[in-house]
C-alpha cells in the first residue's frame, strides 16, 4: 500500500512539473510571436482600417471595469486620431440580460465615436472566438486589436495562427498587485491557447454569415 501511495505521489509530482514546465514555455511561446507588433504610443502605430476591441464586462464586483474602460478609451484615440476608420466590438452575448457589444458601442458613441461605423460582434465568447471571427464572418485579415498588454500578445498569436497581419495597440492596464494576479492567471490562459490551437485544433463556437464592418471613407473626418 505505502508503494502505491509512493508511486502515485511520484507520477502526480511528475505530471505537475510537467504541466508547470509547458506552461512557463507557452508564455514564452505566445510572447515571442507577438513581438514587435504591440504599440503604446498612438502616433508611431500604423494605420489599419478597422479596430478589434476585445470584450470584457463593464462592471467587476460592483465597479467599474477598468480592464473595460481602458480599452474604450484607447479605441475611441485610435479612432479620433484618424489611425482607424471602423469599429469591431466583440463579447459576450450568451444571455438576453448580457450584453457586452451592445455596451461597447454605447460607450464608444459617447466619446464622439459615430455608431455608424462601429460593428458588432455579438459572438466573442472566447479571445479565440474573436480572433477566429474577425476574419471568417467579418472578412478582416489586416488590422488592429485593442486590449491590455498582456491580453493583446495571446490574441496576436492567435491571429498569427491563421495567417492574419495584426498589431496591438495597448490599453492601459493594473499594475502592482492586481497587475501580478492577472499576469499569473494569463500563463495559463497562454498554455490553453496553445493547446487550443497547436493540439486540439479547436474552432469557434460559432460562425454564420459574412457581415460587412463599416467604416468611414479614407480622407473623410
Amino acid at each position: 500500500m505505502k508503494k502505491l501511495f509512493f508511486l502515485v505521489l511520484l507520477a502526480g509530482l511528475f505530471l505537475g512539473a510537467a504541466a508547470f514546465a509547458f506552461a512557463v514555455w507557452a508564455d514564452g511561446h505566445v510572447a515571442a510571436r507577438a513581438a514587435g507588433r504591440v504599440y503604446d504610443n498612438i502616433d508611431e502605430i500604423p494605420k489599419r482600417d478597422v479596430a478589434l476591441v476585445l470584450g470584457t464586462s463593464k462592471y467587476a464586483n460592483g465597479r467599474l471595469n477598468s480592464f473595460y474602460t481602458s480599452r474604450i478609451r484607447a479605441a475611441a484615440a485610435l479612432y479620433n486620431a484618424g489611425k482607424v476608420d471602423g469599429i469591431l466590438v466583440s463579447g459576450d452575448n450568451g444571455r438576453e440580460d448580457y450584453n457586452e457589444p451592445a455596451q461597447m458601442k454605447e460607450d464608444l458613441v459617447a466619446l464622439g465615436v459615430p455608431a455608424d461605423y462601429i460593428t458588432a460582434d455579438y459572438a466573442g465568447f472566447r479571445t479565440l472566438d474573436s480572433i477566429y471571427r474577425a476574419e471568417e464572418v467579418f472578412g478582416l485579415h489586416a488590422y488592429t486589436v485593442v486590449s491590455q498588454p498582456f491580453h493583446l500578445e495571446r490574441a496576436l498569436y492567435l491571429a498569427g495562427q491563421r495567417g492574419q497581419d495584426v498589431i496591438g495597440y495597448a490599453a492601459y492596464g493594473p499594475a502592482g498587485y492586481w497587475g501580478r494576479r492577472v499576469r499569473a492567471r494569463e500563463v495559463l490562459a497562454r498554455a490553453l491557447a496553445v493547446l487550443d490551437v497547436e493540439v486540439l485544433g479547436r474552432e469557434p463556437r460559432f460562425l454564420g454569415e459574412p457581415v460587412t464592418v463599416t467604416r468611414r471613407a479614407p480622407g473623410s473626418s
